[in-house]
């Protein structure tokens, strides 16, 4: 991987779960539990309806969220908090990555499709506080999920950044479609290379790949 091919990068967009922290850490296991749960609450289903229903909306709109918002206009505030009251033990800190984070020229930035609170709890766990420049969730994107293309016009807008100038690392392949198209650099961020067109570098380990950068 030649550090060339993102040297005109001056912003680096990370996604959140199973970017920032490795996906064996399942923290988003517990998320999908309480998914299901205010599904089956909200909607009045038993449990693998209210399961079929996270996955097939996920799968359809891109969150559980947006298809409830969409299909049962769920109000998105309560769902958001709720989903995200997790346990955060299991995560611990890399300060390695921290410190090859840091190293990055120019603006960093997180964007999920979680909340920028459950973000900011998250990068504590990991020992990455106070090392953003910002901090955006759905909410900052006006409800709408990674990858429709008007929710990265939203947050891009609000943080100042150049797609043509961005990379952007992400665990969820159909989220990087957008950015390629904008003109960023995209990196996956998982075991497995899916070889997809719109990736152009695909990492199983983040803080190897950035110490690779810096």
């Amino acid at each position: 991987m030649p550090k060339t091919s993102f040297a005109h990068v001056d912003t680096w967009v990370f996604d959140l779960d199973n970017t920032l922290y490795p996906p064996a850490m399942r923290l988003f296991d517990q998320i999908e539990v309480r998914m299901t749960n205010y599904v089956m609450t909200s909607l009045g289903v038993d449990r693998p309806t209210a399961d079929h229903l996270r996955q097939d909306y996920w799968a359809r709109y891109g969150t559980t969220l947006t298809g409830l918002m969409r299909e049962h206009n769920v109000d998105p505030g309560p769902y958001l908090h709720d989903v995200h009251e997790i346990s955060l033990d299991h995560l611990s800190a890399d300060l390695t990555l921290r410190s090859h984070i840091q190293n990055l020229p120019g603006q960093r930035i997180v964007y999920t499709n979680g909340t920028a609170p459950y973000a900011e709890r998250v990068l504590e766990a990991r020992g990455l506080s106070n090392l953003f420049d910002g901090v955006y969730g759905v909410e900052n994107a006006d409800f709408l999920p990674k990858p429709e293309r008007a929710a990265f016009e939203t947050v891009f807008e609000k943080a100042d950044v150049d797609p043509t100038r961005a990379a952007m690392f992400e665990d969820d392949l159909r989220n990087l479609q957008v950015p390629h198209e904008m003109g960023m650099r995209t990196v996956h961020v998982a075991p497995e290379d899916a070889g997809a067109d719109h990736v152009h570098h695909h990492t199983p380990d983040l803080t190897e790949f950035l110490g690779k950068l810096t």
